[in-house]
């Protein structure tokens, strides 16, 4: 027997299992890979954190296969040394990533990234844009629509409402959702027929309609495969980070998804901000990408509310330095904040902030405390969400929480619960104006509030008669000089009652009818029909001269 030949044929071997022990494990983790790759669709990015954990992940993942098969064919274990070194230099570069993108060392930058200009107080919209005030919540908005959509039974089996977007749409107010499929059945049985509308809510005259589409929706963030919007758009566009994604509609009522497009300021992974946007058209598929320079006008949420507030709070607060920050706390400030308790029971913070409907966009504004707490603002924030245009507008009084709960103990014996307000401009006094809410979550009242004084409080049945009443409080009871003074003729009177308050109708004998609390035309007792009496009318609202 030849036994050099023996020995080399042995040798030879051994290298081939040698191999076999990392190359089958290599094999397998690509593969793998690849399919977690198309379903968690991270961004080819040297930024993305995200990415970095999932290429960590599949070096564990390769570690532990390789031990497997070794102990599976009785071999040793054979780590590729190489593979080692990759991975432990990833995470070595990740943690140094991440360490040095906090704010302990960029607190300046972190600063720096959202430019905010003083405003006077005229920047929020005045009394006489009472149209365009969006009042209504996101919960009560898909109350609204599930009640809608829960009237069309064809719909209701196949597919959800969606998340609400804010947004100004034919130079008006509204929430918007679309339809989304129930899970990976409902769109295996339905991905033929596509998402065949979009539920809009008017916050203004609380109202829900439903809205078909000329051609459904295919290309949709609730649709699975090929079908999938977030994965069309990371195929076409591997390296680009993208988030906050959400539907609008444009002025000619066409559907499309917008995200934004995110990269870091600050190191590798800190100072998140916004460079552009990622516009999709759902029925087609087609993706372009926009700097911000270049969104078009109707796209009205690009810059997120939440991402707005955190950066205001850097910008805030550490102006001065992270030791600033967290010790003296020296000239910091933070948005309005809302605290509740998650399922641990653990305390849970987060920013909260409502909508303004102004010049064409939405703008979100919030108010903006000292950090140690308080009750009180020092001022607000208006934000607009298509540009990042941010304005501070000196003003001191109660913060929003505050003047819900003054509204609340106005009507305090029927339970109803406020909602966030928005803020007007009432002849010159910032005055925050929200529904009220019973505990089913209809709107039931109106109401308005003195910012500065909020035990100043007005509530009416609608949106117009609770401005006017307020206006006449804020001009020290008297008439508003765009009350008209006419005489007229009774035809006839009726006392109503609604939701605890009696309201004095009033018909003339031309047919118009006006209408007051009675509280504030006692005047009027002992009047009856065929009387001639003069009032002070502003449209339908009257009241009586002094």
């Amino acid at each position: 027997m030849n036994i050099v030949g023996y020995l080399k044929n042995w040798v030879a071997q051994g290298k081939d299992e040698a191999r076999a022990g990392w190359i089958v494990p290599l094999m397998i983790t690509l593969l793998l890979g690849g399919g977690m790759y198309y379903w968690l669709l991270p961004a080819l990015n040297i930024k993305s954190l995200f990415t970095w954990f999932f290429v960590l992940f599949l070096v564990f993942m390769y570690v532990v296969e390789a031990v497997v098969y070794a102990g599976i064919c009785r071999k040793k274990a054979a780590v590729s040394i190489p593979l080692l070194i990759l991975g432990i230099g990833v995470l070595a570069l990740c943690a140094i990533g991440v360490f040095g993108s906090t704010r302990v060392f960029h607190a300046k930058a972190y600063s720096e990234i959202l430019q905010v200009e003083m405003a006077e107080t005229d920047v929020i919209p005045s009394v006489s844009e009472s149209s365009s005030i969006a009042l209504m919540d996101t919960a009560s908005a898909q109350m609204l629509g599930d009640r809608r959509i829960g009237s069309l039974g064809q719909l209701v089996s196949q597919y959800n409402v969606d998340a609400y977007t804010q947004i100004n749409y034919m130079d008006a107010p509204c929430k918007v959702a679309p339809l989304a499929y129930d899970g990976f059945f409902k769109w295996r049985k339905s991905n033929a027929k596509g998402i065949p509308g979009y539920v809009k809510v008017d916050p203004v005259d609380m109202s829900a309609d439903y809205v078909s589409f000329s051609v459904p929706m295919k290309y949709v963030p609730s649709a699975w495969l090929g079908q999938n919007l977030e994965r069309r758009i990371r195929f076409q566009y591997p390296a680009l980070m993208f988030d906050y994604m959400h539907f609008e509609v444009d002025e000619e009522g066409n559907p499309w998804y917008v995200a934004s497009i995110i990269d870091h300021k600050v190191g590798l992974f800190g100072g998140e901000a916004v460079t552009g946007a990622v516009i999709a058209n759902p029925v087609n598929g087609d993706v372009k990408v926009y700097d911000v320079s270049d969104i078009p006008v109707w796209v009205d949420v690009v810059f997120p509310g939440d991402l707005i507030c955190q950066q205001y709070n850097d910008y805030a607060q550490l102006a001065h330095g992270f030791l600033n920050s967290v010790f003296s706390q020296t000239d910091c400030r933070q948005v309005t904040t809302l605290s509740s308790e998650d399922d641990d029971g653990d305390v849970v913070y987060m920013n909260d902030y409502g909508y303004i409907a102004k010049d064409g966009d939405i703008f979100i504004y919030t108010g903006i405390t000292s950090v140690n707490g308080d009750s009180s603002n020092i001022g607000f924030i208006l934000a607009n969400e298509r540009t990042s245009k941010t304005l501070y507008i000196p003003c001191s009084g109660a913060d929003e929480f505050s003047g819900m709960r003054s509204a609340e103990g106005e009507v305090q014996e029927k339970r109803y619960a406020a909602s966030f307000p928005s803020l007007i401009n009432v002849e010159g006094v910032l005055t925050y104006i929200m529904v009220l809410k019973d505990g089913s979550g209809l709107v039931k009242l109106y109401a308005a509030v003195n910012v500065e004084q909020y035990n100043n409080v007005v509530t009416a049945p609608t949106q117009a008669e609770c401005i006017r009443q307020y206006r006449r409080l804020v001009s020290g009871g008297k008439a508003n000089d765009s009350f008209a003074r006419k005489t007229i003729v009774i035809d006839a009177l009726q006392a109503i009652d609604i939701d605890g308050n009696t309201y004095l109708y009033v018909k003339d004998e031309e047919g118009n009818i006006y209408h007051a609390r009675y509280v504030d035309v006692l005047g009027m007792l002992g009047r009856q029909a065929g009387e001639t009496i003069v009032i002070l009318t502003d449209g339908d609202v009257f009241v009586l001269p002094e």
